[in-house]
């Protein structure tokens, strides 16, 4: 189990010698003391980044795809093994590690393998005599930023399109959660990654996050995780004005209307909320019923939730592990308090279990409230915790309007059996993302990012590397001729 810093090829110790435990959130037992990058670790890695651009830019982009191909074969030989590190540091189900994150991570990896040569820029009509080109470079060094409730799988959606085009990177994991992405840094060398191409620095987000922000060499700097934290990462960025790419927080909207398929939609719906515990940003968190099938609805739902099987993340039986930390089960335990102050009624949960196999972990039962109103906190603010907020409507105008009085548009989804209301939702759903008879739905060829208060830029697809490039255009005279309004 790696626990140094990845920097130029090498792990190394922390300059400052500092370890932070990472934690099992099972119950929190230490799993390993892991160096913490500061301000001189990060200047090593930049200075190993810049040393290796060069040659990496410049390499053909089928062999920088042949790379990340090899990558990916490896994230699969490794698969069991990469499934129970994110377990263990994160509280993923084991099956959900095994059968979700790592293949969407190797995945990943592939397809933007593949692109690395298939990526171009155009030829634009001009004016006649001249051929007018673009070329998409890449910008050089770039930092990072990953979140701790998909450490693994975001490792690949940041640094896959980045390396792809060229680019060179400097990642620091969430401190919390830093296991897996030093195990990807690992099998980078093994798959023959040159020296300082990739830089992994677990560290804390306000010393070695706020510097890859600052950084006067970093070109662009990647962020996802919180939206207060994305705030401070757009000033930081100012002073070299580099690119910045978010993708923040969520309140995403799960609509069910009056004629969708139930069984369908409180299945799509117990998934959109309690995958992963709640803890994504695209999280179905509002489930907003219409008021003619609500109570059938909460019929089924709330059983269902209830019968959600919570346990150790390494039995291969549970469906629901742990939060990832202690400070963030306790947060999400205060919603609920907040919920009853404000006269929302808990319909299920709300609390840590009572098995006591499980009390020294980080667990809370689903939980499922009934807001008063839309203007509820449970109903604003991001939770990011298995609590979903149920509200009720009576058409599909007021649907609309409350799916869309958030400061957030990143997911949203809808349950219905009419065409044309569901394009309509698409089409006017502030989101970066429509779901429709599904949730969650995610794939490395598809856009991934949001509007508002939930960031801007995109991960995945050909997006992504448009992110990661720059264009420059280029004017050749054909005619090799002076014009005539150059002429004297």
């Amino acid at each position: 189990m790696r626990h140094q810093l990845f920097i130029d090829g090498q792990f190394v110790d922390a300059a400052s010698g500092q370890t932070l435990p990472t934690l099992n959130p099972h119950d929190n037992s230490v799993i390993a003391q892991v160096a913490m990058a500061g301000r001189d670790d990060v200047d090593r890695a930049v200075a190993a980044a810049q040393r290796a651009f060069p040659a990496w830019s410049r390499r053909a982009a089928a062999d920088r795809g042949r790379i990340l191909l090899r990558l990916a074969e490896l994230i699969e030989m490794h698969a069991d093994e990469l499934a129970t590190l994110e377990s263990l540091d994160t509280g993923h189900p084991l099956r959900d590690s095994r059968h979700l994150d790592v293949p969407r991570t190797a995945a990943c990896f592939r397809y933007f393998g593949g692109m690395a040569d298939k990526f171009q820029g155009e030829t634009i009509p001009v004016e006649a005599g001249f051929l007018n080109y673009t070329l998409r470079e890449p910008l050089g060094v770039v930092g990072q930023v990953v979140p701790w409730n998909f450490p693994l799988m975001f490792t690949a959606w940041k640094m896959a399109p980045a390396l792809a085009a060229g680019n060179c990177v400097v990642l620091k994991p969430a401190e919390i959660t830093p296991l897996s992405a030093l195990r990807i840094a690992e099998l980078m060398a093994e798959a023959g990654m040159p020296d300082g191409v990739v830089n992994v620095l677990p560290g804390l987000g306000g010393v070695a996050g706020q510097y890859i922000a600052e950084h006067p060499a970093i070109a662009k700097v990647a962020f996802t995780g919180s939206t207060a934290i994305g705030r401070r990462i757009v000033q930081a960025s100012a002073g070299n004005l580099k690119k910045v790419q978010l993708e923040l927080g969520g309140k995403g909207a799960n609509i069910v209307f009056e004629d969708a398929d139930l069984d369908a939609a409180v299945n799509g719906s117990a998934w959109a909320i309690f995958h992963n515990q709640g803890q994504a940003c695209i999280a179905g968190s509002r489930l907003m019923l219409h008021e003619r099938i609500a109570d059938a609805f909460l019929d089924r739902f709330i059983p269902l939730a209830r019968s959600v099987r919570l346990g150790n993340p390494l039995d291969a039986s549970t469906e629901m592990g742990p939060l990832t930390s202690a400070q963030h089960r306790d947060r999400v335990l205060g919603y609920v308090e907040e919920a009853r102050a404000q006269g929302g009624e808990v319909l299920s949960g709300g609390r840590p279990p009572v098995d006591a196999a499980l009390s020294a972990g980080c667990y809370i039962e689903p939980t499922i409230v009934h807001a008063r109103s839309e203007r509820d906190r449970i109903a604003q603010e991001e939770v990011f915790g298995p609590f979903v907020t149920v509200l009720t409507f009576r058409d599909d105008d007021q649907a609309l309007a409350m799916a869309n009085a958030t400061e957030y548009g990143l997911g949203s989804g809808l349950w219905t059996a009419r065409l044309q209301r569901a394009h309509r939702f698409a089409r006017e759903l502030h989101a970066g993302m429509v779901w429709i008879n599904s949730y969650k739905r995610v794939n490395p060829g598809s856009p991934f990012g949001g509007t508002g208060a939930s960031g801007y830029g995109r991960e995945m697809g050909f997006e992504a590397m448009r992110e990661y490039t720059q264009v420059k255009s280029v004017w050749v005279n054909v005619d090799a001729q002076v014009p005539p309004w150059y002429a004297r």
